[in-house]
């Protein structure tokens, strides 16, 4: 794939062999050429475990000091008062069945995350084809299946993020924006690396961390030194 000469400058600003403390990653990116929009900084993380069994899973939620810059659409589904609740927590959407036929027949993807109370998870399963290769399906450990709809939808407000291992078992995670500054970017980073080093499964053998990497939406991989 041939890449453009925004990308190949930026390359060039990165010494081969050279691994980065977070901060002075964070600064290269700073200055490499710029889009015309703010990108979104993203972390990668390697890690020495197996996705295929089920107790070598890295996965959970943490918010970030400084949240990530984007604003989440969130949808809820549920009833009555906690349908309510979640207006008035500023959820973008609320329903239940009647969202159904909206999402199945008419491709309806206008949200980021879904929250639902726990007894709407019959009606939402039947979505499930539909929401999970998108990464929408409400989960328990994710915090998007509970009663406290108010709560979550206020922290994915306020820059609440999941992540979990891909099929290559790495993680990559947004944790802000250029614009943010090497600091804010820092102190992300650093929230991030510490959950996912207390989320180690105790069946992980060997290296847990094998590389991390930074990079914003245009940039290439910058990688960093692990702690």
């Amino acid at each position: 794939m041939k890449r453009g000469k925004r990308y190949q400058d930026s390359v060039k600003l990165i010494e081969k062999g050279t691994l980065y403390d977070a901060k002075d990653a964070f600064a290269l990116i700073e200055k490499m050429p710029k889009g015309k929009f703010d990108e979104t900084v993203e972390v990668h993380f390697k890690l020495g475990v197996d996705s295929k069994h089920a107790d070598q899973q890295v996965r959970g939620v943490i918010v970030l000091p400084h949240g990530t810059g984007k604003t989440q659409r969130v949808l809820v589904f549920a009833k009555g008062d906690k349908a309510k609740e979640a207006e008035a927590a500023g959820a973008d959407f609320v329903g239940a069945e009647d969202l159904i036929p909206r999402i199945e027949k008419e491709n309806w993807f206008d949200y980021d995350v879904i929250v639902a109370t726990p007894d709407m998870m019959g009606i939402i399963g039947r979505l499930g084809k539909v929401l999970g290769p998108k990464g929408l399906m409400p989960n328990p450990k994710s915090g998007t299946v509970t009663m406290d709809v108010a709560k979550a939808v206020s922290e994915i407000k306020s820059g609440k993020i999941e992540y979990r291992l891909d099929k290559n078992n790495i993680i990559h995670c947004p944790i802000g924006k250029v614009s943010f500054g090497v600091e804010k970017l820092a102190e992300n980073y650093t929230a991030l690396y510490d959950a996912i080093v207390k989320a180690k499964p105790a069946a992980a053998k060997g290296q847990y961390i094998k590389g991390i990497s930074v990079s914003s939406t245009m940039s290439p991989g910058v990688p960093v030194k692990l702690s």
